[in-house]
């Protein structure tokens, strides 16, 4: 019979080969892949079979069924081999004439002028200038050989020197001579083997007992550890078949004969594999129990990736591939386990050629789609247990890359994520929508698998990320800590973090946003719940305000809003408009906690500051001009400002009204203070005596007023100290605390400017900020400070009059005979006082002062004349007296014109003014005026019997009590009477 093979001469091309020598041991050519962490999930074997047993047996297998290809017998191929001779055949360069068996399909011409069908549905490019099997350096000239058929292509593909190929194929022309009429299929082919081939076949006693432990190791896989029908266990056959195995491979039995030995193997081989698994064929089921079928099945598959350049498919896959489904029939295979063995094939490859050749990777997950129809079409528990298997494989090597994508994907090899993120979702699916129990429970609307996984991915990457910044920040704060103002780490955290976010957007979102619209968001939301731990734990912490807790929540501040800014601008286009990841931010409250933080330091500024008002004003010496303790508390308010605008806080235009609402109220303090206890107005007027009418016509009217002037002085003196008790404040501590206040309302007006001005210079400080005026001044002190000036100008003003002049006014003026006792004595003292006042007190307040003396003088005149006690009485003849000394009153204050101005004096004068008229009037008058007055008042009800009417201290010529009492100091018979009649009232007290 002519070979097989025949060399076809058509001219040089891209893929030829270099057969190499006979050699006395067959040598495989090496493997450039590199080795992976990846356990091949199609299972492992019980049996020693190495990866060179498997590959070795495959070939045998698809020489066999491609030589049974055309469903002829193997009978008849004898007859057309010698024909076929010439056009079938090649020579090797051994001139090996032994015969090969008619195989139709492996003479099949191998064409690749058209682009392979496969590898476009793949998405595989067509490679131009890669070199294909067997070409090398030494290739070309014409002398080397290209394989022009499917049967050289996969020898080369395998690495199987052609003295394995030649054995292989005399044995198959043997074993077809004997085998009349039947099928590939219904053929243990290891056993045949062995029935057909020697030791002398082999070059060496090694390579044969090699060969022979091999083929039993495979009877021993696929009808033992294996088997496609469950064995029982008290199946003689078994039992026979593995003591007779394990007996060989200690001491080789003697092949290629009929033998006893051979004989009894093939009775037990031919018991096992003849059982059927259900269907009515006459298969024998050898090599087509899982996982043995799959690995040899995956063997095979291989040999589509061209040898010398191992990330490429052959350009002859579809011939290839052709031929490889025609293994099938003895290994059990299906397309649904084709499709998932060839996925797990493109996947491997391309991890295991160092994940460079992305279309390896498309090619993997675009057979991964057919994956994904088969495993909804089928739920054949072996096929779903090795459908798991390898997605979980695929998917754990995926999600090893994906779940810490940082440290994965660089500018280098960016462009692979895409491909392993499609992989690992399309894996994670199938599992979930197919193998998984769990999601049959569910509405499939309930679940997202693709969303969920990425979204997984982005926060474990983003955790893992963090976690890395987070220590790298610690090493650079302690490398930097013998430098000047080192970063506190989390200050350095939040910088990180912010460059983490936006190299996250720019170089990975863009790419996870294909499976999750909210990539970026869930991104950014994943890292503020990473630095929201530590922030959050920092705050806790914090105690005082410093300049490293500053700078740590300025930067925690500015870390939030940038990572909420980049949230909202990826959910713009989103249903809820980004609601949920926002919700997965709640904030640091970094703002707040500095402002906390700030409000702290105020109180504490604001606690001391009182206290230093408390301590000070009770031990201060009364000075001139300003009390130091003003000085001092306006210092420290200044410094106050100052050190307030100095903390390193974005906030000051916020937190001011706090510190300047507490400042306000401490000067209020300080001002309320000031002037307590320095008396009042009302302190220093006496009470008003009862009232009393003269006694007419006593001849010892002259001594008698003596006599009870000097004993009505000392009740008024008493009177007048009682009322302002032991009082230590003098006329010019008094003026002192005026100035004081008034020093202080000044002040408000330049340090409201001097705020103004901090503001301006504020980094955070807006238009609004200038236009709020309320927030930047003191509202309290300035009303304070004008209450006090005027309290303390009339209690200076009426201690002057009552008080410290009692003894010219109160006790003097107008007692006994009004000629021998007028006012001059009291425009003495006024003057001297006047003249203490206007060089004590500030002059923008003395005009003040001295008004307030002035209404205090005419208040002072007016009672000695309306309630001078019965001291003191008046003939119409003294009215003069009285007009004179008022206009020498009103004259000292006056002044020839320096003093204060007309219209001033005449306001508060008007009274007096009024009244003045009341001691012209005879007594007729004033009486039948007081019956109308007093009628008018009160009415009908007074015509019996005049009421007493109450005083109430506001004079005027027209009011009941003020004629009453003009009436009762009458030194006439007519008034006297009057009043004795109408009221009783005495002569004396």
């Amino acid at each position: 019979m002519a070979h097989l093979f025949r060399d076809l001469s058509l001219g040089h091309s891209k893929r030829e080969s270099t057969p190499p020598p006979l050699q006395t041991k067959p040598r495989m050519p090496p493997s450039k892949l590199t080795s992976t962490d990846l356990q091949s999930p199609l299972g492992q074997l019980a049996s020693q079979l190495t990866d060179s047993d498997l590959r070795l047996t495959a070939y045998d297998v698809f020489l066999a069924v491609c030589r049974t290809s055309s469903s002829k017998p193997l009978s008849s191929s004898a007859s057309a081999s010698a024909s076929n001779s010439d056009s079938l055949g090649y020579s090797s360069p051994s001139q090996n004439n032994n015969h090969s068996p008619n195989s139709p399909a492996l003479q099949r011409s191998l064409t690749s002028a058209a682009a392979s069908k496969m590898k476009k549905a793949l998405g595989l490019k067509s490679p131009g200038s890669k070199k294909s099997p067997g070409s090398g350096p030494g290739s070309g000239e014409g002398k080397s050989k290209r394989p022009t058929t499917v049967g050289e292509l996969m020898r080369i593909q395998m690495r199987i020197p052609e003295t394995v190929d030649s054995r292989v194929r005399r044995a198959l022309l043997r074993i077809g001579g004997g085998l009349v009429g039947r099928r590939i299929e219904s053929v243990v082919l290891p056993l045949e083997l062995l029935q057909q081939l020697k030791q002398s076949d082999f070059t060496d006693q090694q390579e044969y007992d090699a060969w022979q432990k091999r083929n039993l190791k495979v009877l021993e896989a696929g009808l033992l550890l294996h088997p496609r029908v469950s064995l029982d266990k008290s199946n003689n056959a078994s039992q026979r078949l593995r003591q007779i195995i394990h007996a060989a491979l200690d001491r080789p039995i003697e092949t290629g004969k009929n033998n006893e030995s051979m004989q009894v193997l093939r009775s037990a081989v031919m018991s096992l594999a003849s059982r059927s698994d259900g269907s009515f064929s006459d298969s024998c089921h050898w090599a087509d129990g899982i996982p043995l079928n799959l690995r040899l099945y995956e063997m095979l598959l291989e040999t589509c990736f061209d040898i010398n350049d191992e990330t490429s498919i052959v350009e002859e896959v579809d011939e290839l591939m052709e031929h490889i489904k025609k293994t099938w029939v003895v290994l059990g295979i299906n397309q649904m386990l084709h499709n998932l063995c060839f996925t797990w094939v493109l996947f491997h490859r391309f991890v295991a050629t160092g994940q460079v050749e992305m279309d390896l990777l498309y090619a993997a997950d675009g057979q991964l789609a057919e994956v994904a129809k088969d495993a909804k079409a089928t739920k054949d528990p072996d096929y779903s247990k090795i459908l798991s298997s390898t997605l979980t494989s695929i998917l754990g090597w995926a999600e090893k890359r994906l779940l810490a994508y940082h440290d994965t994907f660089d500018g280098g090899n960016i462009y692979t994520m895409q491909g392993i993120v499609s992989l690992g979702v399309s894996a994670a699916k199938i599992l979930v929508e197919d193998v998984s129990t769990e999601y049959r429970r569910k509405r499939k609307g309930e679940v997202d698998v693709a969303r969920n996984r990425i979204d997984t991915y982005i926060r474990s990457s983003l955790r893992t990320a963090f976690a890395q910044r987070m220590e790298k920040a610690d090493s650079s704060r302690r490398a930097s800590k013998n430098q000047p103002n080192p970063l506190p780490v989390l200050a350095i955290l939040a910088k990180d973090v912010g460059e983490l976010a936006v190299h996250e957007t720019k170089v990975f979102s863009p790419i996870l946003k294909g499976w999750h619209p909210l990539a970026a968001g869930v991104a950014v939301a994943t890292l503020h719940s990473c630095y929201a731990n530590e922030i959050k734990q920092f705050i806790s912490g914090i105690m005082e305000l410093t300049p490293d807790a500053v700078q740590v929540l300025r930067a925690a501040d500015k870390l939030e809003k940038d990572l909420v800014q980049i949230a909202v601008e990826d959910a713009v286009d989103s249903e809820d408009g980004g609601k949920a990841i926002i919700r997965e931010m709640p904030p640091y409250e970094a703002e707040t906690a500095i402002a906390n933080l700030v409000k702290g330091w105020i109180k504490t500024r604001l606690d001391r500051l009182k206290e230093w008002v408390d301590r000070n004003l009770q031990q201060e010496a009364n000075q001139e001009g300003y009390a130091p303790s003003a000085v001092e508390i306006l210092r420290i308010i200044d410094e106050t400002l100052d050190a307030f605008f100095q903390l390193p806080i974005p906030t000051h235009p916020a937190l001011l009204p706090d510190l300047m609402a507490g400042l306000d109220k401490c000067l209020q303090n300080y001002v309320m203070k000031a002037k307590s206890g320095c008396g009042t107005r009302n302190t220093y007027i006496p009470t008003m005596p009862a009232l009393t009418r003269c006694e007419i016509g006593s001849k010892f009217q002259g001594v008698w007023k003596k006599k009870e002037k000097s004993q009505n002085s000392q009740k008024r003196n008493s009177q007048v100290a009682t009322m302002n008790g032991d009082n230590s404040f003098g006329i010019p501590q008094l003026c002192v605390r005026i100035n004081t206040f008034h020093c202080i309302r000044s002040e408000m007006d330049v340090l409201e400017k001097r705020v103004i001005t901090h503001l301006r210079n504020c980094e955070s400080a807006h238009v609004e900020d200038f236009s709020n005026g309320l927030s930047k001044k003191f509202e309290l002190t300035p009303s304070a400070c004008v209450e006090g000036v005027q309290l303390l100008s009339e209690a200076v003003a009426y201690k002057i009059v009552f008080h410290d002049l009692s003894h010219v006014l109160w006790d003097g003026l107008y007692v006994g005979e009004p000629s021998s006792s007028r006012i001059d004595p009291l425009l003495q003292e006024l003057e001297r006082n006047l003249l203490t006042i206007s060089e004590t007190v500030h002059e923008r307040v003395r005009t003040r002062i001295i008004t307030d003396i002035m209404k205090a003088s005419c208040d002072g005149f007016l009672l000695v004349l309306l309630a001078g006690g019965p001291s003191r009485a008046f003939s119409r003849q003294d009215s003069q007296i009285i007009e004179d000394d008022f206009k020498a009153l009103k004259d000292l204050f006056w002044a020839n014109g320096d003093g204060l101005p007309a219209d001033l004096i005449d306001k508060f004068s008007s009274t007096v003014r009024g009244v003045l008229p009341l001691f012209r009037t005879d007594s007729e008058s004033l009486i039948e005026r007081f019956r109308r007055v007093t009628l008018e008042t009160y009415g009908s009800s007074a015509r019996s019997r005049l009421p007493l009417p109450p005083t109430s201290g506001q004079w005027n010529p027209t009011e009941p009590n003020t004629l009453l009492r003009v009436l009762c100091y009458r030194n006439d018979e007519t008034a006297s009477k009057f009043l004795k009649k109408t009221y009783n009232l005495p002569k004396k007290l």
